[in-house]
């Protein structure tokens, strides 16, 4: 492992309780990297059993200057934000929110399933959004499944969610280059990915892969060096994420749900949530408040993407 640009670097997961038993793997951001493109944010959670009675609601909370991307593999989650919308994700789709100058939303458990047993497992991002545009109006957008571009290559099955590959674009948009992909690769399989990307990451899912040759353990990132693409190759069927993009365009400070080039943007965050001045997810009451560190009693621990 190393933190040269240079070199492969190879990222473990660090598991985070939110709550009530809900344990993520979280890779980025990492001690030796912060971001991968434009994405400063990468949990993987699940699989986690939904059963009734049991629920783990993300209550409203804010977020400033980054879009939230939701993909899941399984199960189904409902989206609803200060906007007004409210979206059931389901898998195979893509969310994509934009905070810009700020919004609210929540993640629920659907009514339609609140007597069922089920299982939710997949994928969330922050990608920070280029300074130009970190005050944008908040939006949202909802891509389903069946209009992300999917196709077989190299023996791979690849589902094109954000940017363009292989002769597909999908439908999402984004404010900078952004690459996101999903790859499904067969037993025995081998596969070139070119350097679709000034930088690129790939995440093994659930079992062990092989990178130029090297065993990567399931729940394992590897990010290549920069503009490099890679072999990859699996003894059993393995799904593999890539994400991408161009580099920031300069370091990012990150605090609890915000993310901003400027250090005294994230403190006005912060004093905004707490009198509650960020807006109000429709028919909802409940959020979570504002955590007394860093914000309250001490500095706030702002450390920054590298420039």
């Amino acid at each position: 492992m190393t933190d040269t640009a240079a070199q492969t670097q190879l990222l473990q997961p660090h598991d985070k309780d939110l709550g009530g038993g809900f344990k993520v793997r979280r890779l980025l951001p990492a001690a030796q990297r912060r971001s991968v493109g434009p994405f400063v944010f990468f949990d993987h959670f699940g699989p986690a059993t939904e059963q009734p009675g049991a629920e783990h609601d993300v209550r409203p909370h804010p977020h400033i200057g980054l879009s939230t991307v939701t993909y899941l593999f399984e199960g189904a989650m409902m989206h609803r934000d200060s906007l007004g919308s409210v979206q059931e994700i389901l898998p195979g789709a893509i969310n994509w929110m934009t905070a810009g100058r700020g919004i609210v939303h929540s993640e629920r458990k659907p009514e339609r399933l609140k007597a069922d047993t089920y299982v939710n497992h997949g994928l969330q991002l922050w990608a920070a959004l280029p300074q130009a545009h970190e005050e944008v109006e908040p939006s949202f957008e909802h891509t389903p499944a069946s209009a992300i571009p999917e196709l077989a290559e190299q023996g791979a099955q690849v589902r094109v969610l954000v940017g363009e590959a292989f002769g597909k674009r999908s439908p999402v948009k984004t404010l900078s280059q952004t690459l996101y992909l999903d790859v499904a690769l067969p037993a025995g399989g081998r596969f070139e990915l070119p350097a679709l990307a000034p930088e690129l990451a790939i995440y093994a899912v659930e079992a062990d892969a092989r990178i130029n040759g090297e065993t990567i353990a399931a729940h394992t990132m590897v990010v290549l060096p920069d503009g490099q693409g890679a072999v990859l190759s699996a003894d059993t069927a393995v799904r593999l994420m890539v994400i991408g993009g161009e580099p920031l365009d300069g370091p990012r400070y990150i605090t609890w749900n915000f993310v901003s080039s400027r250090r005294e943007r994230i403190l006005e965050a912060g004093s905004d949530w707490a009198a509650q001045r960020m807006g109000h997810v429709p028919g909802e009451t409940e959020f979570i408040p504002l955590p007394g560190k860093p914000f309250g009693v001490r500095e706030p621990d702002v450390g920054t993407t590298p420039v």
